[in-house]
């Protein structure tokens, strides 16, 4: 699931929440979101203007547009990240949400005049490798953060997601096709080393975004089926410090009744799970899937003496 389509969710449960209760964003919750999503747009511009747009390489999306669009005309980045991205709020706000729309109207309006005011400063770094990584960093932190608290700094994903329903391939494999395309005429606008760069740069800011978006103490959901599940349970208790929830089951080809474990751990934890695991029943069944956001419940680790 792309993080478009993760804000998509999550802005439709808030309306249902707000037309149930009829409740609005709190002052504080609103001052937050816009505090967290200028820093963002100001990382996002500094990543830009200060390592990757010095030295020729782009990123993709309608980002990497506006810079080859600016080094062509000689406009300042600031006036193509605008134009190019309101078509793309209005088109979010009909498919994601109000909310949504104004995040992202306000981060671009934010990143648009970041980078006016950072263009004349000059770049931190001539090395290309250093600038690309960097760059990426800091991009895909601010990028990030817009999009953890609510809005985009690109219109590339909300395209993605209105074409999808005309066309048969996923949002991710659109994304994918258009941002190989930008990035490709990086190659035909500066030169094919500066594409493959700015390929580079693209990975490290999707990655950074990941990260940004999920934290680095990354959740795991599991999920365990074992004759000794009563034991194993008591083990990730006392052991892990983390609850568990049984479910009965039944098997489908022998018929028998199964307790099911299950239970959420962060990544640091689970060579320690899958220990406990096979020390009790190395036959056991277990799967581990990565969890975007964990919320309520007790999932706060008890203390373990």
């Amino acid at each position: 699931m792309s993080s478009i389509q993760e804000v998509m969710l999550k802005e439709q449960k808030e309306a249902m929440l707000e037309k149930v209760h009829h409740r609005r964003l709190t002052k504080r919750k609103i001052f937050q979101r816009i505090i967290l999503i200028t820093i963002g747009a100001i990382l996002a511009a500094v990543g830009l203007e200060i390592f990757l747009v010095p030295n020729n390489v782009i990123d993709g999306g309608i980002t990497g547009i506006s810079i080859m669009l600016s080094y062509l005309t000689g406009w300042k980045l600031g006036i193509f990240l605008f134009i190019l991205n309101i078509p793309f709020i209005f088109i979010g706000h009909k498919q994601i949400g109000k909310t949504f729309a104004l995040s992202t109207l306000y981060g671009i309006i934010i990143l648009s005049i970041a980078t006016t005011l950072l263009h004349p400063v000059p770049a931190f770094t001539r090395d290309i490798l250093l600038a690309t990584v960097f760059g990426g960093i800091l991009l895909g932190i601010g990028v990030g953060i817009v999009i953890r608290y609510g809005g985009s700094l690109d219109g590339t994903e909300i395209l993605a997601i209105l074409f999808n329903n005309k066309l048969p391939f996923s949002v991710g494999e659109i994304i994918m096709f258009f941002n190989l395309f930008i990035l490709g005429s990086a190659g035909f606008v500066f030169t094919w080393d500066r594409a493959m760069y700015s390929l580079i740069a693209y990975f490290v800011a999707y990655k950074t975004i990941d990260i940004t978006i999920t934290g680095l103490d990354e959740s795991k959901s599991v999920w365990i089926i074992s004759d000794n599940s009563k034991q194993i349970g008591d083990a990730i208790l006392n052991r892990l410090g983390r609850g568990v929830t049984y479910f009965n089951g039944e098997g489908a080809f022998s018929g028998d009744d199964k307790k099911v474990i299950f239970c959420v751990i962060n990544r640091l934890e689970e060579a320690k799970l899958k220990e406990i695991v096979t020390e009790y029943d190395d036959s056991a069944f277990l799967a581990v899937a990565d969890i975007a956001e964990v919320r309520g419940g007790r999932f706060k680790k008890r203390d373990i003496h």
